[in-house]
């Protein structure tokens, strides 16, 4: 798949300051481990970064409130002193939007497409920060219990767009609104290779996508040696170089150095002169 001559996509990198990430096995649970690895982050050429503090990996319990705001708000709190990056905010409860917003986050990025509290909408279109909408079928804890569907692309998309009217009937603005497939929530492996593949006709509805396929399990269901969670940098970086190549607006990802690296020469690759010989 050759490159084109559009710009390659933002990197956001991913910051889980939980005790169970399913990538880290919760190293930035605390929040100095935390900032240093926003900071080494930023260093190695994020222009985004997310920030967790409830894991959303299959078979995850819930979170409260409560811990989830002491995990994420002091932490973008710390990196908002420090540096003037975009900030997302990875919850599905309006309220810990908010304050993170309030702490200095400019991006709410929602597993639950805001559909975890009835305001959530709302509270998306008050707080006039950019929203990303991701598809997950069910809730964590049981998402991967043998999902279906007849057409995923169609529904996903269908689902994703119900999703973006219902923020800007609140009063979200349409500028401010991603998307984002949802690869790992609550699909299989055919599941998820048919939306990426399918990624320039999710595109193509006219809103920024995010792709998320870092570290993913269903790159260790294509590996005959089953790599665990920090042995996928091949296989994410295969997914998210389909991704720039479908017009992605950016990758969320857990190695940031590699993958600015292998954006970088993808496009410089696309830049080139082509030969008439």
């Amino acid at each position: 798949m050759m490159p084109s001559a559009t710009p390659r996509p933002r990197v956001m990198g991913v910051v889980n300051v939980t005790p169970d990430s399913f990538s880290d096995g919760g190293r930035f649970a605390h929040h100095t481990a935390a900032l240093a690895h926003a900071k080494q982050l930023i260093a190695d050429g994020a222009e985004i970064l997310d920030i967790g503090g409830e894991s959303t990996r299959p078979g995850a319990a819930a979170v409260s409130e409560a811990d989830e705001l002491a995990r994420v708000v002091p932490l973008i709190a710390a990196i908002r002193a420090q540096s003037d990056i975009p900030i997302s905010v990875d919850t599905m409860k309006p309220a810990v939007a908010r304050a993170a917003v309030a702490a200095g986050a400019t991006i709410w990025n929602d597993v639950a497409a805001l559909r975890h509290a009835p305001d959530a909408p709302e509270v998306a279109a008050e707080l006039g920060c950019e929203v990303i909408l991701i598809h997950m079928l069910g809730q964590p804890g049981t998402m991967q219990d043998a999902p279906r569907y007849d057409d995923v692309v169609a529904e996903v998309e269908a689902f994703l767009l119900a999703r973006a009217l219902t923020a800007m009937a609140a009063g979200v603005a349409r500028e401010k609104i991603w998307l984002d497939p949802g690869v790992g929530f609550g699909k299989m492996l055919d599941h998820n290779l048919a939306l990426i593949a399918a990624l320039p006709r999710l595109v193509a509805l006219g809103y920024p996508v995010l792709l998320g396929a870092s570290r993913k399990r269903f790159i260790a269901a294509l590996d005959p040696l089953g790599a665990k969670a920090d042995q996928r940098l091949g296989g994410s970086l295969a997914a998210h170089l389909a991704g720039a190549a479908a017009g992605v607006a950016a990758v969320r990802v857990h190695d940031v150095r590699e993958t600015a690296q292998a954006l970088t020469v993808w496009a410089a690759i696309g830049r080139a002169p082509r030969s008439g010989g």
